[in-house]
């Protein structure tokens, strides 16, 4: 703000990157529609790299078995090559899974402006994914576990807290005395369980091992 301008002379940039960036400072919109779009992108980032790894799975078990010019002891590698193009094709439905979140998240982003277009159907497809991942990571989500492993990982957890976020300033916004869609918090909570599932489902597929963490306070 310049010497002696008032709040209602704030400067406005004619190069301002989005229209509701001067919103008042008790209006929480803008806050929800910056961190839904940092957490899109981040999803999007998160969908590069299991592209990529996905991509260096397949290549890998595609150079391990080839049956036209296997001999009889290379014909050992088969079994690792089948386990490794099933791992390609999981990273594959990741990758996939997440650029619809990706979109997803993006459809949230204007909701507390606008309204809610996620759909029920879209809700329980998340929800479905929630559940897969957990069965799938077995005795792994039942322990409290350090932050780390694979880089896929770690982002996904940065994902995991940024949901978390998302649910404090929705109840931040009702507490202000607006009302939002049951569904969009279901969603908000939704999307920061699909995110720890998915980290430690990241870690498994690199063979990473989970690091126990024990509280000193609780």
């Amino acid at each position: 703000m310049g010497k002696g301008k008032n709040k209602m002379e704030q400067y406005r940039s004619p190069y301002e990157a989005y229209p509701f960036l001067c919103d008042e400072g008790e209006d929480l919109r803008c806050d929800f529609e910056l961190l839904t779009d940092e957490m899109a992108s981040q999803t999007g980032l998160l969908a590069a790299k299991a592209a990529e790894t996905g991509r260096k799975t397949t290549a890998a078990a595609e150079e391990q078995w080839k049956p036209e010019r296997a001999s009889v002891e290379e014909r050992g590698k088969r079994k690792a090559s089948e386990v490794a193009k099933e791992e390609a094709e999981t990273r594959s439905r990741i990758h996939q899974e997440l650029l619809w979140l990706c979109e997803l998240i993006y459809h949230i982003n204007p909701t507390l402006r606008t309204r809610l277009t996620v759909t029920e159907e879209e809700t329980e497809r998340l929800r479905k994914a929630v559940e897969r991942l957990r069965e799938e990571c077995g005795d792994r989500c039942k322990r409290f576990v350090l932050t780390q492993g694979c880089e896929s990982a770690c982002i996904a957890h940065i994902l995991r807290v940024r949901s978390k976020m998302l649910v404090r300033l929705i109840y931040r916004h009702c507490e202000q005395g607006h009302q939002v869609p049951e569904r969009l918090l279901d969603l908000a909570n939704l999307l920061s369980g699909y995110f720890f599932y998915l980290a430690l489902k990241l870690n498994a597929l690199e063979g990473v091992e989970e690091i126990d963490y024990v509280s000193r306070n609780y």
